[in-house]
């Protein structure tokens, strides 16, 4: 049985080092749950999932990405997040 890791990216989010950490975890085995709100956030995890690809590529390895919503409390306030399942194929 693998175990999920979760990651949370931020508007500040620097995508190179995101997707190593995607790439990390893929390659050990397990899924990436990343969690995003907001559009900045969400375009910097789309960023660093196509960044990710082609790191785990050298290896042989492609990735699935599966994206839903997710509700959160941040903040005492409720939030709509976007949440991506990422495994590899």
């Amino acid at each position: 049985m693998t175990q999920e890791t979760s990651l949370r990216v931020a508007t500040s989010s620097e995508p190179k080092k995101v997707a190593g950490a995607i790439a990390n975890i893929v390659r050990s085995g397990s899924p990436a749950i990343v969690t995003a709100v907001g559009a900045a956030a969400i375009n910097q995890t789309v960023k660093s999932i196509a960044v990710a690809r082609m790191y785990v590529g050298d290896d042989g390895i492609d990735l699935v990405t599966r994206v839903q919503f997710t509700r959160l409390e941040l903040d005492g306030k409720e939030k709509t997040a976007i949440t991506f399942a990422i495994t590899s194929m």
